[in-house]
């Protein structure tokens, strides 16, 4: 069984697979890996800090020549910033949180692939009124922020509004049984994020990737607590979901009060800038319990699919 999908066929790559574009770990290395065994690599833009990203354009460029691109956070970009990445030729550009309008035109106007992803029905419509190519419907069981919706009644709502656009499932896939059940539900593939942070290639120091190994799913939860006391300006619709540790024990159902406490904010950024593991956050999704060992990203990519085709190919055989 070959998994070819509209996605596949859009983008020009062999497997239903994206890597979600995750901030501070997804640089040129692992997005270079994904598109090297056959899925889409993207790399975290994050707050588009060009020094940073133009170091790992350079990374992806040169370390692949299969279709690559850039995530960006559409509430903190601006349009030069993106203006300046096409010129770097990324095959798709991939928007999130926030109003995609500003950009759409530029990017639709390029030869990269228009990627915009939604965490409700208000946020699909308008990516199918700028034009997406793609479109994204994150489940809330994803890592980092997010919205409300769980992913399995999610993605088939956002499939049946935006046909024939194609549509990538996010939230909570980590392993080819979640990649099978996003095709089951109408999607043409699948953003995963988590499952590609405990890799190699990841940006991460091993004490993240030992944590996702250790974590489980009930571990996770969706908070403010930590943007406020990075003193991040996430819109509040926004919430971000993290192994908890104690400064989300600390503070959990206190945000107001954290808000205005500048002594534990100011000793949480000291804490914070001394890599203290019962402060920083450590994005991950509920589908950590299905994350047991580190892997070669590129090797990931060919255990996600094969795994689906199994998955999939079950439903080939007579009922008993």
């Amino acid at each position: 069984m070959t998994l070819r999908t509209a996605f596949t066929e859009l983008v020009s790559v062999i497997h239903p697979v994206a890597l979600a574009p995750m901030g501070e770990v997804a640089g040129g290395a692992l997005a270079a890996a994904v598109s090297n065994g056959g899925g889409l690599g993207l790399i975290g833009g994050g707050s588009a800090d060009r020094s940073w990203l133009s170091q790992e354009l350079g990374i992806a460029a040169g370390s692949t020549d299969r279709p690559w691109g850039v995530g960006f956070l559409s509430w903190a970009l601006e349009l030069e910033t993106v203006q300046w990445t096409l010129e770097h030729e990324p095959s798709a550009i991939m928007l999130s949180f926030g109003d995609p309008s500003p950009f759409a035109d530029d990017v639709r106007s390029s030869n990269s692939t228009l990627i915009i992803q939604v965490t409700d029905l208000d946020e699909a419509r308008q990516a199918l009124d700028v034009g997406a190519d793609v479109i994204v419907a994150q489940g809330s069981e994803a890592g980092g922020h997010g919205g409300r919706r769980a992913t399995l009644p999610f993605v088939p709502a956002v499939v049946d509004l935006v046909a024939p656009t194609p549509v990538l499932a996010a939230g909570g896939i980590a392993d080819g049984r979640g990649l099978a059940a996003a095709l089951v539900l109408g999607a043409a593939g699948a953003l995963i994020g988590t499952r590609f942070e405990a890799s190699s290639e990841a940006l991460v120091p091993l004490s993240v990737t030992t944590a996702i190994l250790e974590g489980s799913g009930g571990d996770t939860e969706r908070s403010r607590v930590l943007d406020i006391a990075r003193r991040a300006s996430w819109p509040h619709r926004y919430t971000a979901r993290t192994l908890s540790n104690d400064f989300l024990d600390r503070w959990r159902h206190k945000e107001d009060e954290l808000r205005e406490d500048d002594t534990a904010l100011d000793a949480y950024e000291v804490a914070a800038a001394n890599a203290d593991p019962g402060v920083v956050p450590i994005w991950a999704g509920e589908g950590i319990d299905l994350i047991t060992e580190m892997s070669s990203a590129g090797e990931l990519v060919s255990a996600l699919t094969a795994e689906a085709e199994v998955a999939l190919g079950r439903f080939h055989r007579p009922w008993s």
